[in-house]
């Protein structure tokens, strides 16, 4: 049994499944971790070179885009199982593994990609950028948010800021990993803990009045709203602290709502154009025929 220790990235695990799938290392062989306390891959006396073959190796490309998904996820046991669909994909000669839904590797690969797109979700719904700093040579402005995510999802995720907040400097912090963009490029640097994160700032009260104002009392579900917004993201929201109150308040706005009377409709603008529309409607359809 040999042990493969490895950085907790996909990059990584893929580095080193195409070494090991080359020498036809079978999945019952290896033990994987990216822990790094466990011995290294490289302490262990060197691989074999692969035994060389005509038949090159080719991996099917839904399953490329699988696994970084899942690569993303907390599960120790994330790279046992991609090694072993990989194994099965190419070497243990199960080309179409991936369309047998009730296959157990293969439902639980789709089970770890769900949980990572939610995840995604929740952070492109719940980061709250909050200004730190002005550049006094540029006068640009740079940001910083905290996110807590379940899995490692910061590189999966990251793209999305970097398209809609292209023209300004940011980073997201999280305990995973912390991504960065200065206007040019996204890098990446460790994970740091909550502490490093900014306090608040002027712009959760613009945030705040903006929440407040579209807060839509007749349309509460607080179910609904608790499982699309869990409670565990709240204390990271600028708008958190308004839930309670605007929920409580809602029944009496909806009855305001309700009871006031209707404003009456605004005349039709003096246009000699929309006039003319209005008049060639009410003509009657030379076409129709009532029976």
């Amino acid at each position: 049994m040999r042990t493969i220790v490895i950085p907790p990235d996909f990059d990584a695990w893929r580095t080193i499944a195409r070494q090991l799938l080359a020498q036809g290392a079978h999945p019952d062989e290896l033990l994987w971790s990216d822990n790094p306390t466990e011995p290294s891959l490289f302490s262990q006396p060197p691989p074999s070179p692969p035994v060389p073959t005509t038949t090159p190796i080719t991996v099917p490309p839904a399953f490329v885009d699988l696994a970084r998904s899942a690569a993303a996820h907390t599960s120790e046991k994330r790279w046992a199982l991609l090694y072993r669909i990989l194994w099965r994909l190419t070497l243990g000669g199960e080309r179409h593994l991936l369309s047998i839904a009730t296959d157990p590797d293969v439902r639980q690969l789709q089970d770890w990609c769900k949980a990572i797109s939610r995840d995604i979700h929740k952070m492109h719904a719940f980061v709250r950028f909050r200004l730190v700093a002005v550049d006094t040579t540029t006068r640009g402005e740079q940001f910083v948010a905290w996110f807590e995510p379940d899995h490692r999802i910061v590189r999966l995720a990251t793209p999305f800021f970097e398209k809609r907040f292209a023209g300004m400097d940011w980073s997201i912090l999280t305990p995973y990993e912390c991504a960065h963009w200065d206007g040019q490029k996204r890098y990446f640097t460790p994970g740091v803990p909550r502490s490093s994160a900014p306090d608040e700032d002027a712009l959760d009260d613009l945030w705040r009045t903006y929440y407040r104002n579209i807060f839509n009392p007749a349309r509460v579900k607080i179910s609904a709203m608790q499982s699309e917004m869990p409670k565990k993201y709240w204390k990271n929201l600028p708008e958190a602290p308004l839930i309670a109150d605007l929920i409580a308040e809602s029944s009496a706005r909806v009855h305001d709502m309700l009871t006031t009377p209707e404003r009456p409709a605004k005349p039709a603008p003096n246009n000699a154009y929309l006039e003319s529309l209005r008049q060639m409607n009410e003509q009657p359809n030379p076409d129709h025929k009532t029976s």
